[in-house]
């Protein structure tokens, strides 16, 4: 699934570790996320957008 995750993380001059910390997940997590060989659980997902303060479908993208 595409997304925009190391995008939003970049401008807010997160790193991944710093986004891992602040959803409660693994760095490793994130890195597989960002480069699209895992897709987070809904649970995950709502947790993400909420942080960006965004809707889901703004960030990840079917495709």
């Amino acid at each position: 699934m595409k997304n925009r995750l190391k995008i939003l993380r970049a401008e807010r001059n997160w790193s991944q570790a710093d986004l891992a910390d602040r959803l409660a997940v693994s760095r490793q997590t994130i890195n597989a996320i960002e480069t699209e060989k895992y897709d987070p659980s809904l649970p995950l997902a709502f947790k993400i957008a909420d942080l960006f303060a965004l809707r889901i479908e703004d960030i990840f993208m079917a495709v």
